[in-house]
């Protein structure tokens, strides 16, 4: 199918589309409706092809498809169908789930669910595997008959669901439970629909089972963490009550300690079901969208889809939601919890800090006293080896006549000057080491 928009003739007039514009457009055709004839037996799989499953599953349906001579799917192909003999199989791919759905014809005159659902699904197991099976189904699409296709005959009455699409023109029922061979049966029996409209209700009631299945993949996720949950809830309620009474550094950094490994395994928790929790919702979308599109009628006093399903399947559901909920509750509880602690253990150690800075302080005042000491005893051995060298020049000098006065005298009068020198000499050092430091 081409995508490129012309404006008139000639490659000039061609229009170059976005990278993404084929894909966009044949997104709501990739999946579409196929008739199918009355009667029919459909019989569904979905395996659970998340990671690498899925490449090698496409690898082996197009081994496949060539080695029958049946055209392969494209790489980029998400569905395909080819016909097997009388058997047409269509291929879904999906984001963490792969489809098989075999349809063939009935015999008119089987009994619902004759043969059993085992003989006929042989030809799967022509094809490996895909990965775990999630979704068995066996489908039978044949004329209404009230004897033969009454659902009580043929299904759980305490688990029957019963219902007509939006014009009457057929009635399709189940129990929801897998019969002997393991696959969950659904009659569709047909009243005035045409193959086309056969086709189109025989893939949304299958749909319908496989994401009802898919959506409750998140209830055993949510039953797992709730045990977590609760200890670390009860837990931190624990640890709250410590942080009100404990008072020293040790105990706020002990308790501070729990709260982040406690708020690390919530969040690990949190981020293992995130996708999970995720996908359920969105399956329950969709499930929600296509009983909708159905158009569902009650029949008789027994419960439709719909109502079923939201009595037994959305308890479930609201586990998730509220396991999902309690999750984030938890970690910013716990991101609170944490911060109050974190706070105190900061306003704690500027406490500290302050004292030692003031013990700093003490010890400074207490240098420079020593300090001063030390330059006022300096000053005076200095003044005392500068005089008593100054005597001994003053002495010589007077022994030789060159000075005029005693050397006692001269030698006293010197030792203010000295003194007075010396102590001016250490001072200007001592301003010129500050000045230094300050710069």
């Amino acid at each position: 199918m081409s995508t490129d928009v012309l404006i008139g003739d000639g490659e000039a007039a061609r229009l170059t589309p976005h990278p993404l514009r084929a894909a966009v457009l044949g997104e709501v055709h990739a999946r579409p409706f196929t008739p199918i004839a009355v009667p029919s037996r459909v019989v569904h799989f979905a395996f659970d092809t998340s990671g690498s499953r899925a490449q090698a599953d496409r690898v082996n349906l197009i081994a496949f498809c060539t080695s029958r001579g049946l055209q392969p799917p494209s790489p980029a192909e998400k569905h395909h169908r080819v016909p097997f003999g009388t058997t047409a199989l269509r291929w879904e791919q999906h984001s963490e789930f792969t489809t098989y759905t075999w349809e063939m014809p009935a015999d008119p005159a089987a009994a619902p669910f004759h043969p059993d659902a085992a003989s006929l699904a042989l030809p799967m197991r022509l094809v490996p595997q895909p990965g775990p099976l999630l979704v068995a189904v066996d489908l039978h699409l044949l004329t209404e008959d009230l004897q033969r296709t009454a659902p009580e005959r043929l299904f759980d009455k305490s688990s029957l669901a019963v219902a007509e699409n939006s014009d009457g023109a057929a009635l399709y029922a189940t129990d929801f439970q897998p019969g002997p061979s393991g696959f969950v049966r659904i009659l569709v029996a047909n009243r005035t629909m045409s193959p086309e409209r056969a086709g189109a209700l025989v893939q949304r009631v299958v749909e319908l089972e496989t994401y009802r299945t898919l959506a409750l993949l998140g209830l055993p996720e949510a039953q797992r963490l709730s045990p977590s949950i609760a200890a670390a809830e009860r837990r931190l309620v624990e640890v709250t009550d410590q942080m009100r009474h404990a008072g020293d550094l040790a105990a706020n950094h002990k308790l501070l300690d729990e709260l982040t490994a406690l708020a690390a395994e919530v969040e690990a928790g949190a981020a293992s079901s995130v996708f999970r929790f995720g996908a359920s919702r969105a399956y329950e979308e969709i499930v929600e969208q296509r009983l909708q599109t159905i158009g569902e009628r009650k029949v008789g006093g027994l419960p439709t889809w719909s109502s079923f399903l939201a009595r037994r399947m959305k308890p479930a559901l609201r586990t998730c939601v509220t396991t999902e909920a309690r999750q984030s509750s938890l970690s910013l509880k716990l991101a609170r919890a944490a911060n109050l602690l974190r706070t105190r253990v900061d306003v704690e150690l500027e406490q500290q800090n302050q004292e030692l800075l003031k013990s700093m302080n003490a010890r400074t005042r207490l240098q420079l006293r020593l300090q001063a000491t030390v330059e006022g005893l300096s000053v005076a051995a200095i003044t005392y080896y500068v005089v008593s060298l100054f005597g001994y020049i003053a002495k010589a000098a007077h022994d030789s006549g060159a000075l005029h006065v005693e050397p006692g005298v001269a030698t006293a009068v010197f030792v203010p000057v000295a003194g007075f020198a010396i102590w001016w000499t250490v001072r200007s050092i001592r301003r010129k080491h500050i000045a230094g430091e300050d710069r």
